[in-house]
């Protein structure tokens, strides 16, 4: 369930091609909302998902999925998510996704997303937005990349975490729509911009004109509720 004030703030997320990544725990409904909003990207953009796993399938016209591959019986022809992050960046994507990062490949995926590559997604497990920032940290170790360097690419990659949870009714809702900030001593920090239980947060303003960079948001464009 998405609340209607959230709502249009994800509509200017897409349209203003926001990077941003999704978050929660396992079963929380995480590539639920990332194939709804994908869905709502402009007809005419190229998206290339890069999947562990095809789980990943968003109502648009121009998707190219590239799903990584394990070793056969013998040890070769494996094919991994990293792989296939270095290789959607010569397919002259639109947009570039990664269906769960968890791994080395989010150094490749912030790599690509400070190249010039705008509007790029992806899921992360994480139980709170404050965890992201750590959980990253981690990911990115795989890849040689350190902490500084991770806060540094990350503050300038992504802009935006939508965080959901899974209640133990088993209803499942966006809960958070946070803006990656970088504090004084240039850590990340997930400073929310709307919650489901206060409504606008103190980060509410700097998304908006993160969003109005590319103007207004056409009429047309809906994510689904």
């Amino acid at each position: 369930a998405v609340a209607e004030a959230a709502h249009d703030l994800l509509v200017k997320i897409v349209h203003a091609r926001l990077a941003f990544l999704v978050t929660g725990g396992t079963g929380a409904g995480k590539t639920t909302l990332l194939a709804a909003l994908l869905g709502a990207v402009d007809p005419a953009e190229r998206i290339v998902c890069v999947e562990d796993a095809a789980e990943l399938a968003p109502t648009h016209p121009h998707v190219v999925r590239l799903v990584a591959r394990a070793p056969n019986v013998e040890g070769v022809g494996e094919v991994t998510v990293r792989d296939l992050v270095r290789q959607s960046l010569r397919m002259r994507p639109d947009r570039i996704v990664v269906g769960e990062v968890r791994g080395a490949e989010v150094v490749d995926l912030l790599t690509a997303l400070n190249t010039g590559h705008d509007g790029g997604a992806g899921t992360v497990h994480a139980n709170s937005p404050e965890e992201v920032p750590a959980r990253l940290e981690a990911l990115a170790a795989l890849g040689g990349m350190d902490r500084s360097a991770l806060h540094s690419q990350l503050a300038a990659a992504v802009q935006v975490v939508l965080h959901v949870h899974r209640a133990s009714s088993g209803a499942r809702r966006l809960t958070q729509i946070g803006v990656v900030t970088r504090d004084e001593y240039g850590h990340v920090t997930i400073v929310p911009a709307w919650s489901h239980d206060t409504g606008e947060g103190p980060a509410v303003d700097r998304l908006r004109r993160l969003c109005s960079r590319r103007g207004p948001v056409d009429s047309g464009t809906e994510v689904p509720s």
